[in-house]
Parts: structure tokens; C-alpha cells; sequence
């Protein structure tokens, strides 16, 4: 499979983060994590993505994509966080390893909220955005 990691029509990095496993890519109404081979995303390391999202998105609804280009290693606990933040609308993660397709399962069980599976990152970051634009009823 041919993934397409190229950025998305009309879409403007507003500032990137360097952590010491990966980077976190802000956007206007995203933020796209990117971590390095055999990276371990933990608790500690979720506190940082939730510390850079109350400063970018504290007023306003947001997505994450998690763009999985090498294989990493996630404490499920990490969900059970994200998932408590109210204005987390969509969380996508783009990859065409099989791995990352059965693992995507069970974090949707641990997430809960609104979580989707792509192998092309153009259509999440089109979702993510549907996801966030979408006006509470």
C-alpha cells in the first residue's frame, strides 16, 4: 500500500513541537503527532500533547491525527485521558501497516469517542475537520 504523507490542500502549519520521541505538528483546527521508531507514548508523554492543546485549541474544538510512519508503543491509560477532554472532537490515526490496523481496535475500545482509521492522511485531516466544524446541537 502507497501512503500519502503529503500535507492537505490549504493547510497551514501555525507551530511544531519537538519532544524527545517525536514532534507534534499544530495546525488551525488539528495537531498531527509524529513519533520516531520505538517510541513509547506514555502517560507523561500524553500530558505534554494535552499542555500544547490547552494552549492552541483551550477555547475551541480540535482533532488529533496520530500519523504512525514507524512502529510505537502506546500505554492504553493514555485514552482513558484524552478522552476526558471536552473539546477533543475527532481522533484519527493514518498508517497502511497491518499492525497498526489490528492495534487500532483495541485503543478504539479504550478511547471511546469519536476515533477512526486511515491509510491516506488527506481523508483524515478532511474528517478530523467535519469532526470539529460540526456545531454542538
Amino acid at each position: 500500500m502507497n501512503m500519502n504523507y503529503g500535507p492537505a490542500k490549504r493547510t497551514v502549519i501555525v507551530r511544531e513541537y519537538l519532544l524527545d520521541v517525536g514532534k507534534i505538528q499544530v495546525y488551525e483546527d488539528f495537531m498531527v503527532s509524529i513519533f520516531d521508531e520505538g517510541a513509547t507514548l506514555t502517560l507523561e508523554r500524553a500530558y505534554q500533547l494535552i499542555g500544547i492543546s490547552e494552549i492552541h485549541f483551550r477555547d475551541k474544538n480540535f482533532g488529533i491525527i496520530s500519523l504512525r510512519k514507524h512502529a510505537i508503543a502506546i500505554d492504553p491509560l493514555v485514552y482513558t485521558y484524552l478522552r476526558e477532554l471536552p473539546n477533543l472532537k475527532a481522533f484519527a490515526i493514518v498508517s497502511s501497516k497491518e499492525v497498526d490496523m489490528h492495534n487500532f481496535a483495541i485503543e478504539k475500545m479504550f478511547y471511546k469517542n469519536s476515533m477512526k482509521f486511515f491509510i491516506d492522511y488527506k481523508n483524515a485531516c478532511a474528517w478530523v475537520r467535519r469532526r470539529v466544524s460540526v456545531k454542538a446541537g
